[in-house]
């Protein structure tokens, strides 16, 4: 058996970033930028009204003097006759300011009597209210950088200058196999001896947490011959190859030798750590494979530590949904050494608290848990108040 830190150098420096292709803006939500992106226009194209009101050449403008009104500016549109001397016209926000016109006063801040314009903003300045052509950003000029991850907000400022598509790193194919003979799924009746199969439905959910809401899956029994044409079948269509079940020292845990029938290198096959001592993972090219075990909370718990980090990595994140820190912890614990403990805990006011019914099997405690709480292999008493490494996955 690695240790768990070995366990994720191997990974890192095993899983490489997809292939970067080009996807409509509409597609690309929390996706990295594969490319920088430049502006394709000046934003805003024109002089632009940052307000309801009236727009005027500002040295027309005495501070006292009144202006004539003559003509309405609206956005989109566009005043074609030339704008005289001590005139004014009527513009609204977003609408393109007359040319030799250059300062716009709000409606709030004017009297109007008949088509004569009153002006009562004694803050007034040349140049107020006007958003100049290429303010926000100019033709050219860098909008957003490699690497970026796209948020609604980036999304819409690109659609903004004219981005219509862009170079991202694209969400990984997932392919989920489910083995096991005495699987169930819910809604249908539980003869003796069957359980009801949650695997699939506890990652894909992450995988949604991720952005990945297409995931293929499929369901084995503990047959080599079934399993190993499953599995052949995900290695063709998938990016990352999740197995549940199968991967210990059972009479009917085929899935490492199967995978190794496929072609799969293995990276390794056992952790010190619990729960989920059995993990297995594996590559083929580019692909990575892991077989996970079967119950659920180990399932869980090595899919948050080590496939979560892998599949940002294939998508070139920074950041994962899983957030790391540092807290005092509320009650006391003791284990012994030689395993790392990934414990199910609910963090609040600061501190977190190691929670009940931490078995391997049992998902009642991880279904109100916020983090899972690292205890190192070395230690073995953990006090109240001790600092604890966290990891928050929700």
């Amino acid at each position: 058996m690695i240790s768990v830190g070995e366990a994720k150098d191997i990974l890192v420096k095993a899983c490489n970033a997809l292939t970067p292709t080009t996807i409509p803006l509409q597609k690309v939500m929390g996706l990295v930028l594969a490319k920088n992106v430049f502006a394709a226009v000046d934003v805003p194209s024109f002089n632009q009204s940052a307000m309801d009101g009236y727009a005027f050449r500002f040295e027309d403008w005495n501070g006292t003097e009144t202006l004539t009104i003559d003509g309405v500016v609206q956005a989109g549109g566009n005043l074609e006759n030339p704008i005289e001397a001590k005139q004014a016209v009527r513009i609204f926000t977003g609408a393109a300011v007359p040319k030799d016109l250059d300062t716009v006063v709000m409606q709030e801040k004017v009297l109007v009597a008949t088509n004569q314009l009153i002006i009562k903003d004694e803050l007034l300045n040349a140049g107020s209210n006007v958003r100049l052509k290429g303010s926000e950003i100019k033709i050219g000029d860098l909008a957003l950088p490699k690497g970026s991850k796209l948020s609604p907000a980036a999304i819409g400022f690109l659609a903004g200058i004219g981005i219509k598509e862009v170079s991202v790193y694209p969400l990984p194919k997932i392919k989920l196999v489910i083995t096991g003979n005495e699987l169930v799924q819910p809604g249908e009746p539980l003869g003796y001896g069957r359980v009801y199969e949650s695997n699939s439905f506890a990652l894909t959910a992450v995988l949604q947490q991720m952005g990945i809401h297409d995931v293929s899956i499929s369901f084995a029994k503990d047959n080599i011959e079934e399993l190993k044409a499953v599995l052949e079948d995900g290695l063709k269509e998938s990016d990352v190859l999740l197995i549940t079940g199968g991967v210990s020292v059972g009479d009917y845990d085929f899935v490492a030798n199967t995978l190794a029938d496929c072609g799969v290198e293995k990276l390794f096959h056992q952790i010190r750590q619990r729960p989920g001592k059995p993990l297995f993972a594996g590559k083929k090219a580019n692909q990575l494979i892991f077989g996970l075990p079967g119950n659920p909370s180990s399932v869980l718990t090595c899919f948050y530590e080590y496939v979560v980090p892998s599949i940002a990595q294939m998508m070139n994140l920074q950041t994962s949904i899983i957030q790391h820190k540092n807290l005092p912890l509320g009650n006391a614990f003791n284990k012994k050494a030689g395993l790392t403990h990934f414990m199910k805990g609910y963090c609040t006011n600061g501190k977190v608290t190691l929670l009940n019914a931490q078995e391997s099997f049992r998902l009642s405690s991880f279904a109100t848990a916020n983090c899972l709480v690292c205890l190192s292999e070395e230690g073995t008493e953990y006090h109240a108040g001790d600092m604890v490494e966290v990891h928050l996955i929700n």
